[in-house]
């Protein structure tokens, strides 16, 4: 009886798993240098540099009232460098914005006074005419064509002569009249220009206020469809327009969001200080915008975050602090900040080139 043999099947062994073979274009980059290639990594890193400078320069900062002082003119910069950073990733500027504040404050304390009202109807007309002053300015943008700089430049030569003008004709001098014994006052104080006290240090309620925009504006960016459109838009309005996004709608919304970041700052020195100088503002609008540059808003749109300003606008805040705390002459305090944003932009380039190469 013969045997009938089975063939065994074949065995086929897998080979050895190898390197991933990739074409350079997929490859995985190291986490530092993607770290790097943000914006903002770069411009905490340059913000504490400069802490830690005045740390050892000036003594009287490692106080926690110094501090407190800073982060409080970081806060009333930073404020305002929010909405100008939005504004600017999406594509536009706004020159107004530094003499927008005091046309807001203005307009509160002036309107509370002279009609002798409440001065809650001073504050809800202040913000009526801010966010009017930033839906022209929106409108005019996208009606015309003309680049932003020059129609925002037009608007802030007209604040700047409104203001002086009709608070001299008004008040018969250059400042408002003190608001601080009328009705409502005390309640609007307490939102807009109120502090409290943690470990014996008095903490203005603005840096709550600029820590919670800042937080609102990331998620804006991240997590909404208008943060979407916000990139789109600067990045490309007419492919953004063929994809669907409202650009006109973008457009004038975030210059009524620099208005609505105008009165509120507005609000602020109206009620911290009981009275206005109408001169004031000029030359606010290049601090705002210097922020958000070296925070990483890119000056050609479609790039930035909410975050980097918020490093940006500490720095101004160290810086001028810092100055005064060290005990140097202040009037060198706008030429250092003229090398810090150099610095800071060259730095920005020289990070994100080094990263992004292969």
């Amino acid at each position: 009886m013969g045997m009938t043999q089975h063939a065994e099947p074949a065995v086929t062994t897998p080979p050895a798993p190898g390197p991933k073979e990739t074409d350079g274009r997929t490859a995985q980059r190291p986490l530092a240098l993607r770290l790097l290639a943000r914006p903002d990594v770069g411009v905490f890193l340059g913000a504490m540099a400069v802490w830690v400078f005045f740390l050892i320069a000036a003594p009287p900062v490692r106080d926690g009232s110094s501090m407190a002082n800073i982060l409080y003119q970081s806060s009333t910069i930073g404020i305002m460098a929010l909405p100008v950073a939005l504004l600017m990733i999406g594509g536009e500027f706004d020159l107004s914005s530094g003499v927008a504040v005091i046309t807001s404050a203005l307009t509160a304390s002036m309107l509370a006074y002279q009609l002798t009202v409440n001065v809650w109807a001073g504050v809800i007309a202040a913000l009526v005419v801010s966010l009017a002053i930033g839906f022209l300015n929106g409108w005019l943008v996208v009606r015309t064509g003309l680049p932003s700089f020059l129609i925002t430049l037009g608007t802030f030569l007209i604040l700047q002569g409104v203001n002086l003008a009709v608070t001299k004709l008004v008040t018969g001098n250059v400042a408002t009249d003190d608001i601080s014994n009328m009705d409502g006052f005390a309640g609007a104080k307490k939102i807009f220009a109120s502090s409290f006290e943690v470990g014996g240090v008095q903490i203005k309620i603005t840096i709550v206020y600029w820590l919670v925009f800042a937080a609102l504006a990331t998620w804006v960016l991240l997590r909404t469809k208008y943060g979407n459109w916000i990139f789109a838009v600067g990045g490309n309005k007419d492919s953004a327009r063929a994809v669907g996004v409202p650009v006109t709608f973008t457009k004038i919304s975030l210059f009524m969001l620099v208005g609505f970041g105008a009165w509120f700052v507005g609000m602020h020195q109206l009620f911290s200080f009981n009275t206005v100088q109408s001169g004031e503002g000029v030359g606010q609008e290049l601090i705002y915008i210097s922020a958000a540059v070296i925070g990483g808003c890119l000056l050609t749109g479609g790039a930035g975050s909410a975050i980097g300003p918020v490093f940006g606008a500490f720095m101004f805040g160290m810086v001028q602090q810092g100055i005064v705390y060290a005990g140097w002459n202040p009037d060198w305090f706008k030429s250092f900040l003229g090398v810090m944003l150099l610095g800071a932009v060259l730095i920005n380039l020289w990070v994100s080139r080094t990263a992004t190469r292969r």
